[in-house]
């Protein structure tokens, strides 16, 4: 009896210790953190970024594919489950495609900016509706994400700009990944994550004719292998990070995860960067690394099961 009792304190020890969710939210922090890294290659080699946005949503359906038939290829149409995939789904491939847009209208060291403060809506929309808490470290963690996330794209000294059409884009970009997050992880209470996945992929495919109608093919398009081959290579990376990433929010808080990889990942990216070029950070970027590594050690020691 003594043995049992102890063998299961053990084991909620480790759990309490490793918590399911990190595994995933670090793995889709690696992924997307390369993937960041090499993901404007295809377009320097005269690849349009709407082709990309098209070989991005065909590399979804591999790993939608290996998920499905490891549930036996069960999907969950129910009205609710539909609506929520849906939602997810049309809420990530949506704000990629305004995303175009945004960068075309206005200064993107300002704009991306803006929109990685995406998970400041996610945390609060899970602290007042999903009444998730967290404890002193994550607190700290998250603060520290949320300081570090704009620094990574921040470049001053650009000319003074009006907030015109681009701001307005920007914040829809910002308001629909923010609630994409947030209704990953209100779907994980009622659906599986493979169907999750299902209908995101779906959703990325029904856009491919808008990103083709988008493109302009008057502009010499490299089809080579290092047009559409190279964009299959980095975004098959962006794919399975956002299946990880499901997996992290089904595990995981909401305001746990979603800092820690926005954080994260370009985090990671930075630092790839900086070893291909052989340069260090400075200014604002060295700013943000250490703050995303504060942010990451914080979220990291903060038990899953601590309180407000």
């Amino acid at each position: 009896m003594n043995t049992t009792t102890s063998t299961i304190q053990t084991e909620d020890t480790a759990s309490t210790r490793r918590p399911r969710w990190l595994g995933y939210a670090l793995a889709t922090t690696l992924l997307w953190g390369v993937w960041g890294a090499f993901a404007g290659l295809p377009s320097q080699h005269g690849f349009p970024e709407t082709l990309i946005y098209v070989v991005w949503a065909l590399t979804m359906v591999p790993p939608a594919l290996i998920v499905l038939a490891r549930a036996e290829w069960k999907v969950r149409h129910d009205g609710r489950a539909i609506a929520y995939g849906l939602a997810i789904g049309l809420l990530g491939a949506g704000g990629q495609m305004i995303l175009f847009y945004a960068v075309k209208a206005g200064p993107t060291y300002l704009i991306f900016p803006l929109i990685s403060l995406s998970p400041v809506l996610t945390i609060a929309l899970s602290f007042a509706f999903l009444r998730e808490r967290t404890g002193v470290m994550g607190m700290a963690g998250i603060v520290l994400a949320i300081c570090a996330l704009p620094l990574f794209d921040y470049t001053p000294g650009g000319a003074p700009q009006q907030y015109g059409l681009w701001f307005l884009l920007a914040l829809g970009v910002l308001v629909a990944w923010g609630l994409q997050a947030y209704f990953i992880k209100l779907a994980n209470a009622s659906m599986d994550a493979e169907s999750i996945f299902f209908y995101m992929t779906a959703s990325a495919l029904l856009f491919i004719p808008v990103a083709i109608a988008m493109t302009d093919f008057s502009q010499p398009i490299n089809y080579g292998p290092s047009g559409p081959l190279l964009a299959a290579a980095t975004q098959i990376l962006n794919a399975v990070g956002a299946l990880t990433l499901v997996y992290a929010f089904r595990h995981g808080k909401a305001l746990m995860v979603s800092p820690l990889v926005n954080a994260g990942a370009p985090l990671l990216t930075t630092v790839i960067s900086m070893a291909l070029a052989a340069s260090l950070p400075t200014g604002y970027r060295l700013a943000g690394i250490v703050l995303s590594l504060a942010a990451a050690l914080f979220l990291a020691l903060q038990p899953d099961d601590g309180a407000a």
